[in-house]
């Protein structure tokens, strides 16, 4: 009787030794990083995440897909680094939640290398300066900095033109600030007269501006960071994109993307 309660305990001991050895860590269970899992074809995955309602840079087709510079610079990168490409549509003031919560390797989204943003992640080089533009109605009065005061702006929430609106509101013309979720809002905003000017990317102001028939003049005052990829800090892509990006800077592949999607405002 001793033998087989004493077999059964060693069965039970085997059993649970079994199962502690094919459980997963946390981490494991989890995916460390996005970089570290392969598909099917073998190829490693990278996660980009961007917001897809900035257009030329990304936005979506008639068909729901997601295109536009960003996009395809997205594409490059990952096929020269040998990667497989996987798109994130999100908030754009999620995106830097993204990178710190490893939901996502890196973000291409319009997205300016600022100095409060670099206290919360890293970035790449520049791949592209187009500066900042006040868009408004055709027939509207407001032409120059000063025909904003007392109007109503319109920006996009954590973006690089809600920072340049605060400092303008602050040191050059006082007008009240209306903050929306994305591009797409500030132009409806403004054709429904909710807002008197949209202050924009010139880029995605330019494309705006000759859609809906509108107006707009360039920002005097700002001399905004570049527009750069970000990651997560620490991460070791930063190195490798870099290189990327500078290979397509000499080779003319960035220009070949200028020419195809930002040929307005170049």
């Amino acid at each position: 009787m001793k033998k087989k309660i004493l077999f059964a305990l060693m069965m039970v001991f085997t059993l649970l030794l079994a199962a502690c050895g094919n459980s997963a860590s946390p981490e494991e269970a989890a995916g460390e990083n996005s970089t570290e899992k392969e598909k099917d074809g073998g190829k490693k995955v990278i996660k980009m995440a961007t917001s897809a309602d900035f257009a030329p840079f990304e936005s979506r087709n008639t068909a729901g897909d997601i295109e536009g510079f960003d996009i395809d610079l997205a594409n490059y990168i990952a096929e020269e680094l040998g990667y497989e490409l996987e798109i994130q549509d999100m908030k754009f003031d999620g995106l830097i939640g993204a990178l710190q919560s490893n939901r996502a390797d890196m973000v291409l989204s319009g997205m300016s290398a600022t100095e409060d943003r670099k206290k919360n992640v890293d970035f790449s080089m520049p791949y592209n300066h187009s500066g900042e533009m006040f868009v408004t109605l055709k027939d509207s009065q407001i032409s120059k900095l000063d025909d904003l005061e007392g109007k109503t702006v319109g920006v996009q929430l954590g973006t690089i033109q809600e920072e340049g609106a605060k400092k303008i509101k602050e040191n050059e013309v006082d007008f009240e600030m209306k903050q929306l979720d994305d591009g797409t809002a500030l132009i409806q905003e403004l054709l429904s007269n909710r807002i008197d000017v949209a202050y924009m990317d010139k880029s995605v102001a330019v494309g705006y501006i000759e859609e809906q028939d509108l107006a707009g003049f360039d920002d005097p005052t700002s001399s905004s960071p570049g527009m750069a990829v970000a990651f997560p800090k620490g991460s070791e892509l930063v190195d490798d994109v870099n290189q990327v990006l500078e290979e397509a800077e000499e080779n003319g592949k960035l220009q070949e993307l200028k020419d195809k999607w930002l040929s307005d405002v170049q």
